[in-house]
C-alpha cells in the first residue's frame, strides 16, 4: 500500500510545487488549503506524514501541529515556513515535528527529507533525465547544471515566484526564459525588463504606466510592462539595482496583483508570473540599507543560484564550440591548446566573456583551426589554477591530477610536462592515453 502524504499550504502554488516535486516518488498525495481542512483529512484517513506551511491564514502550522499531537502523536509532521524564526522551529520540533524545512525551500532537500522520514528506497544523488526536447538549444554537460535545469523544470508547472541568482554573464536570462517555456503560461508573453539599464525616473513609468499629463513629457497613457505581462511571465532582471522608493510599489504590486499608473486613481487587476534575477548578495544590500527586507521575503520563495563557469568546467568547451560555430557557415575548430586554456582560465565574466572570447577568435583566424594567438590577451597572461593534489585519497587519482598540473602549467606541452614530473616524454604520452577523459 502507498504512503499517504498531506500538504497543506494557503497559496496553491506551492500545493502544485510540493505535489509536483514528489510526484515520481511511489506515494499517494492529499493537499489541504487551511489548517481546518487538513484537520478534516487527518480524522478521517490513515496518513503517513504531514508537510505543513507555518504562516497561514486561520490556522498557523505550530497550532495545527499542536491540535493533531494531541489525537496522534505518532503522525510525523514535516514543517515549511517562509520567514527564518528560531522561536518557531524550536517549538515545533518540542511539539513533535520531525524536520522543519525553510523556504527559499530547496526542492531537493523536501524530496530527501520526505524519503527519510518515510524509509523509501530512492537514490538521493540520481538526477532525472530531462528529454532532449525540452532541453533543445541549452548546452548542460555538467551534472551541476543538469541537476539546475531539472529543479527549473520542476518549478516551471507551479506559479510560485522565482528569484535566479549568480555572477553577471552567467546566463540569469537563459534560465529565466527556460521557466517560462515550460510553463502553463507559455503561449502568453515573456516580459522582460532590465532595472540596472533604464534611469530611476522612467523605470517607474516603463514598469507601471502613466496616464497622459501625469508628467511632463506624458503626451499619452502607457500600459507599462506589469500590464503587457498579464496572463504571462514578467521577468524582473537585475532586480538588486532597483531604487528604494520604486521598491514599496512593486511590494503592494505583488501583495494585491494590482497595477497603479503614475497620475491614476484607478488599480488594474493582473495575473502573471514574476521571475526576478540579480548578480548582488540582496541579504548585504538590505543590511546596507539598498533593498527592502519585506521585498525580499516576497521574492525569495524558490532561489536558483547559477554557479559561476569555473564551477562547471565540463561546459566550457560545448560553450565555446557553440559560440565558434553560432553563424551556422564555418566549421572552426579548436587547437588542442586553445582547448586547455579555455578550460583553466577562471572565467570572471563567465559566459559573455566567452561568448566574445569565440567571436573575436572567429573573426581574426584565417582558417578553421583556433590557435592561442587569436584568443585576447588577457585569457594568455592569467596563470592557469593549479588544482590541489592534496584533496585526493587514491594513488591514482593523485597521479592524474599531477599529469594535468603539469600540463596545465606547461600549457599541454607534453616534453616539458614530462620534465617537470621527472619522467619521459613516452611515459606521459602512455599516461595520457591511459586516464584519457580523465585528464580533460
Amino acid at each position: 500500500m502507498k504512503n499517504k502524504v498531506l500538504i497543506i499550504d494557503d497559496e496553491h502554488s506551492f500545493r502544485d510545487l510540493y505535489t509536483q516535486t514528489l510526484s515520481d516518488l511511489n506515494i499517494s498525495i492529499i493537499t489541504a488549503s487551511s489548517g481546518e481542512e487538513a484537520l478534516s483529512i487527518i480524522e478521517k484517513q490513515d496518513l503517513n506524514l504531514v508537510i505543513s506551511d507555518i504562516k497561514m491564514g486561520d490556522m498557523d502550522g505550530i497550532t495545527l501541529l499542536n491540535r493533531v499531537k494531541k489525537v496522534n502523536p505518532e503522525l510525523p509532521f514535516l514543517l515549511v515556513t517562509a520567514y527564518a524564526n528560531i522561536k518557531d522551529a524550536v517549538s515545533s520540533l518540542k511539539l513533535g515535528a520531525i524536520d522543519y524545512l525553510e523556504k527559499p525551500i530547496d526542492l531537493n532537500e523536501l524530496k530527501e527529507s520526505v524519503c527519510d522520514i518515510l524509509s523509501l528506497n530512492t537514490k538521493k544523488d540520481s538526477i532525472p533525465e530531462i528529454s532532449k526536447k525540452i532541453l533543445k538549444g541549452i548546452i548542460a554537460e555538467s551534472t551541476i547544471m543538469k541537476k539546475l535545469f531539472y529543479d527549473a523544470y520542476r518549478v516551471a508547472n507551479s506559479d510560485v515566484t522565482v528569484l535566479i541568482t549568480g555572477e553577471s554573464g552567467t546566463g540569469k536570462e537563459v534560465i529565466a526564459n527556460f521557466i517560462h517555456n515550460n510553463s502553463p503560461r507559455k503561449s502568453k508573453d515573456l516580459v522582460t525588463v532590465n532595472c540596472a539599464a533604464i534611469s530611476p525616473t522612467l523605470l517607474n513609468s516603463e514598469l507601471f504606466g502613466h496616464i497622459k499629463g501625469a508628467f511632463s513629457g506624458a503626451v499619452s497613457d502607457r500600459t507599462g510592462k506589469f500590464r503587457k505581462a498579464d496572463e504571462g511571465t514578467f521577468f524582473l532582471d537585475e532586480i538588486g539595482d532597483m531604487p528604494l522608493e520604486l521598491q514599496a510599489s512593486l511590494l503592494r504590486t505583488l501583495e494585491n496583483r494590482t497595477v497603479n499608473p503614475v497620475g491614476s486613481d484607478k488599480d488594474f487587476k493582473i495575473d502573471l508570473r514574476l521571475i526576478a534575477a540579480t548578480n548582488k548578495n540582496l541579504e548585504e544590500e538590505i543590511k546596507a540599507g539598498n533593498f527592502r527586507e519585506d521585498l525580499y521575503y516576497r521574492l525569495n520563495v524558490i532561489t536558483i543560484e547559477i554557479p559561476p563557469l569555473r564551477n562547471r568546467r565540463e561546459d566550457i568547451l560545448p560553450i565555446a564550440k557553440y559560440f565558434l560555430n553560432i553563424d551556422g557557415t564555418s566549421h572552426k575548430k579548436l587547437s588542442a591548446n586553445v582547448s586547455r586554456i579555455l578550460q583553466q582560465y577562471e572565467w570572471p565574466g563567465n559566459i559573455r566573456e566567452l561568448a566574445n572570447a569565440m567571436k573575436r577568435a572567429r573573426i581574426l583566424s584565417g582558417t578553421n583551426l583556433i590557435m592561442p594567438e587569436h584568443l585576447p590577451q588577457n585569457i594568455l597572461s592569467k596563470p592557469p589554477s593549479i588544482l590541489n593534489i592534496d584533496k585526493v585519497s587514491t594513488l591514482e587519482d593523485k597521479e592524474i591530477l599531477a599529469i594535468k598540473n603539469a600540463l596545465i602549467e606547461t600549457i599541454g606541452n607534453r616534453t616539458k610536462a614530462a620534465k617537470i614530473l621527472g619522467i619521459s616524454r613516452r611515459t606521459i604520452i602512455n599516461k595520457i592515453n591511459k586516464y584519457g577523459d580523465e585528464l580533460e
